[in-house]
């Protein structure tokens, strides 16, 4: 299918069957997002009659994704995930209570899991830096204090960077 943009690469999830409802989720979460186009595939497929399946395509944060309902095939897991990266806590609560809403489920070190199964890791975006630091002590404790949390807190990763 052709794009409506030059994208070279972007990321194409499965859903068993609620694509549709996933990319209008995400897009009413995340600013310079929305849904682009849904197609309904018009062939028999080994998914199913025509009709049955649908191609979204979607903007979250002006990056293109794509996505499709297309029945059971494998269910997402922890070996991909997205990430935001949240320049405050306010941003961070935020998404990261929007996208445990209707079902998600909170895991360990930023990482949750939304109501349709996908992974996401919610962290403050000057994270990777203060784990990168070449002072080998300021990066382990920053990297310990985020190992003890569920939903990142900044201010204490930041306390525990400074000591």
């Amino acid at each position: 299918m052709a794009a409506k943009n030059n994208t070279k690469i972007f990321t194409h999830l499965w859903y068993a069957k609620e694509a549709e409802e996933a990319a209008r989720f995400y897009a009413a979460v995340f600013p310079d997002s929305r849904v682009d186009h849904v197609t309904e595939l018009q062939s028999e497929s080994p998914s199913g009659p025509p009709g049955s399946v649908k191609v979204v395509d979607f903007t979250l944060f002006g990056q293109r994704f794509q996505a499709i309902s297309a029945g059971p095939h494998h269910e997402f897991n922890d070996a991909v995930s997205m990430v935001v990266a949240c320049d405050d806590q306010a941003e961070l609560d935020r998404y990261w209570n929007a996208l445990l809403e209707g079902g998600g489920r909170p895991q360990a070190c930023g990482w949750l899991i939304d109501r349709f199964g996908l992974r996401w890791q919610i962290v403050p975006a000057a994270l990777d830096e203060m784990m990168r630091d070449t002072n080998r002590a300021r990066s382990k404790k920053v990297t310990d204090a985020m190992l003890k949390m569920v939903k990142l807190d900044i201010a204490a990763l930041e306390a525990a960077y400074r000591s």
